[in-house]
């Protein structure tokens, strides 16, 4: 029943992704000359904060089939990140596409980190708080 779980949480998780991105690339500029990649990094970075909380929280193995692996797996992107990376690189904005590879791994580990120790501070056994 688990796959069923996971299958609920990424069909919400895809949509959010989508309509998230286009909000943070519509206030930050989505158009030409492409810029940076809000939007991914954005939902990336959320994705890992609530997957920390999750973990921090230690979660039931059905409530993280839902929320960490459907919702979260969803949510995020790894492919989409590296194209746009990619994209950045071909476009002659090396700068810009090393700065993506760094912020997101520094951001998505802060996040991840964090979300562990949020989640500890409401007195949960995964964490460190309470």
């Amino acid at each position: 029943m688990n796959w069923l779980l996971v299958v609920l949480g990424g069909a919400t998780g895809a949509p959010l992704r989508y309509l998230a991105d286009r909000a943070v690339q519509a206030r930050h500029g989505a158009g030409l000359p492409y810029v940076f990649p809000w939007g991914t990094f954005t939902v990336n970075a959320a994705g890992s904060l609530l997957l920390g909380v999750l973990t921090g929280a230690a979660v039931s193995a059905p409530a993280y089939a839902l929320l960490g692996t459907g919702l979260c797996g969803a949510l995020t992107t790894y492919s989409t990140f590296s194209y746009e990376t990619l994209r950045l690189a071909e476009t002659g904005r090396g700068f810009l596409a090393a700065a993506n590879v760094l912020a997101s791994l520094l951001v998505g580990l802060g996040a991840v980190f964090l979300g562990v120790e949020l989640a500890g501070g409401f007195g949960s056994p995964g964490g460190s708080g309470g």
